[in-house]
């Protein structure tokens, strides 16, 4: 056993069990999670296809923040949309080219502030934004669905340049960033827009019923994991027997003779004795 304490073998072994661990611990329960996630989403979906939309209060109430429970739901909203507080997204890709999303607040009629993604616009041949139509004027009711806001890891505020002609552009689709850039105060989450709602410009595809591959992906490690364990067992049964690779006291074997070696050997053997 004392080439379990050889540093080849130590190494080797420490590297095996880190990637099994990593395996169990963090790759596979990382696939489950999205697994789950994506089902939820689906499962949300399908379940807003036919369920009538639900006041906005009620499915959120008291500004709680949507979560996978809450999210894709529709949700009913009347109020006045707030075009001066307006926020455009960059660097978004719809359907495969480049797009703004528009971010629009809307004040309800008891007061909150919700903030509505109004859809996207394609860009000008110098990547800025094309004009689109202003959100409407007066008192709308409209149904959107419910979204989570997504995040920047920089944290960085809203900004304009002459890409927008003047109107103040964000890096991510956040209720914070927009409250920060306005000072209002805005209910946790982002509202999308489907087709035919008051202020839609084009109305952004909704995500694909799809499993996707991450149950299978998260198996895959569990497998890549348990193949890391096996063949470190394997090879550590290999080496306790005798003979091993690694193994330090090795029976003699017969050294092969050279040519010269065997020609003197017969040269003696034929050689006649006085």
């Amino acid at each position: 056993m004392r080439f379990l304490l050889r540093p080849g073998w130590l190494a080797l072994t420490v590297v095996v069990f880190t990637f099994a661990v990593c395996c169990y611990t963090l790759l596979a329960p990382w696939q489950f999670r999205r697994d789950g996630e994506q089902v939820a989403q689906n499962n949300a979906l399908a379940t807003s296809f036919t369920a009538k939309p639900k006041p906005a209060a009620e499915l959120l109430p008291q500004n709680a923040t949507p979560d996978q429970n809450t999210e894709w739901h529709l949700v009913a909203i009347t109020g006045t949309y707030l075009p001066s507080a307006e926020v455009v997204a960059r660097l978004r890709t719809v359907q495969g080219e480049g797009a703004y999303e528009v971010l629009t607040p809307l004040r309800a009629t008891d007061g909150t502030v919700y903030l509505i993604d109004r859809g996207f616009v394609r860009l000008d041949d110098k990547s800025g934004v094309l004009p689109y139509a202003a959100a409407p004027g007066g008192q709308v009711s409209l149904v959107a669905r419910v979204r989570s806001d997504e995040n920047d890891p920089k944290h960085r505020d809203a900004f304009s340049d002459a890409s927008t002609n003047g109107k103040l552009q964000s890096y991510t689709v956040d209720s914070r960033v927009v409250a920060k850039s306005s000072g209002l105060t805005i209910r946790p989450g982002y509202f999308q827009l489907d087709q035919k709602q008051p202020g839609v410009l084009g109305a952004l595809p909704l995500p694909q019923l799809d499993s996707g591959p991450y149950f299978s992906y998260a198996l895959q490690w569990l497998a890549f994991g348990t193949m890391a364990l096996l063949g470190w067992l394997y090879f550590t049964i290999r080496e306790l027997r005798p003979g091993g690779a690694l193994t330090t006291e090795r029976p003699d074997r017969t050294r092969r003779k050279s040519v010269a070696e065997m020609l003197a050997e017969d040269e003696d053997e034929y050689t006649p004795t006085a």
